[in-house]
């Protein structure tokens, strides 16, 4: 009987590694798609095209990007949660949705940590805070000093409500200590549009957004949200130095997928990722976005998620904010 089951033991491990092995050599056999939460235009949809051109010729399989906004990101971010956990549907994504979501609505029909497998970062990008060109405020400075002057007139747009662009223009409310009205959009490509055309006064948008804009003389930039100056825009000053030491926001943007998905291809994604992004051409495309490549691995990734929930709650704990 001994001799019996250590033979079952044994073809049972063989049949798990073949699986596994299985898994491993067949995927992907057919199209993958990558779904965007948000609308066409932003950064999240900028890097998950590239990615797609890029793991497309890869895995010699179409890689398609398909958007699916609304809610802050919660109804592409659930349709992945729900789908089956074979590769085949992956969640490309940043901290504005996946991190802070969890503080805004407590009723989310997922878990943003739990229920996603998360696999690969791509990059972290700061944002600027852009005003129209007409706009009589030509720095950091004056646009506060203006708020001071009209507390509660001036306007600041956002490409939804608890976006990371609607939590940055709090977060320099409170560091300033001024009142702006914020004026929230359904996607960043309409909230810049207002800002350029002077409807609303000033707004944070991703670099990857809003670059093109600037360079075009279509949109000034006052400010950047990382720690130090970007080498796109060396002229834009941060925010730190502009009055407001230790502020400093880099958001990340990364894959995940359903919980439970393979191992073996995770590592397999994650290492066809990192690839990519330590190639020259990559490196040079996101340098040119403002943004550097964010090589982790799974389990760094993971550890980056449950940090920024944490750390985007107490944000918002302290800006009040409540979504019904």
């Amino acid at each position: 009987m001994k001799l019996i089951a250590r033979r079952i033991l044994f073809c049972v491990l063989i049949a798990c590694c073949c699986a596994s092995a299985s898994a491993a050599d067949v995927y992907p056999s057919r199209t993958v798609k990558l779904l965007v939460p948000q609308a066409p235009g932003g950064a999240t949809d900028v890097f998950a095209r590239k990615l797609a051109q890029l793991l497309s010729a890869r895995w010699k399989q179409p890689v398609i990007v398909e958007n699916r906004a609304g809610a802050a990101g919660v109804i592409g971010t659930e349709a992945v949660a729900k789908s089956a956990p074979d590769g085949y549907t992956l969640l490309v994504t940043y901290a504005g949705s996946q991190a802070v979501n969890p503080s805004l609505y407590p009723d989310l029909a997922f878990d943003s940590v739990n229920d996603f497998q998360t696999v690969a970062t791509i990059a972290s990008t700061p944002f600027f805070l852009i005003t129209s060109t007409n706009s009589p405020t030509k720095t950091l400075q004056d646009l506060v000093a203006l708020a001071r002057q009209k507390p509660g007139v001036l306007t600041f747009a956002s490409s939804g409500n608890g976006s990371i662009n609607h939590l940055l223009g709090e977060m320099l409310k409170l560091e300033a200590g001024i009142k702006i009205l914020h004026v929230p959009y359904r996607g960043v490509a309409a909230a810049i549009a207002d800002v350029v055309a002077g409807h609303v006064d000033a707004g944070f948008s991703s670099i990857p957004s809003v670059l093109g804009l600037i360079q075009a003389g279509q949109v000034r930039a006052l400010a950047v949200s990382s720690a130090a100056r970007v080498s796109v825009a060396p002229d834009v000053p941060t925010i730190a130095e502009s009055g407001y030491p230790g502020f400093d926001v880099s958001p990340w943007w990364g894959i995940l997928a359903p919980s439970h998905m393979d191992a073996v291809i995770t590592k397999q994604i994650n290492a066809d990722v990192n690839e990519i992004l330590n190639s020259d051409s990559m490196k040079s495309f996101l340098e040119a976005q403002g943004s550097e490549p964010l090589v982790t691995t799974p389990e760094q990734f993971s550890e980056m998620l449950n940090r920024d929930v944490a750390n985007w709650a107490k944000v918002i704990k302290a800006a009040d904010i409540h979504l019904n």
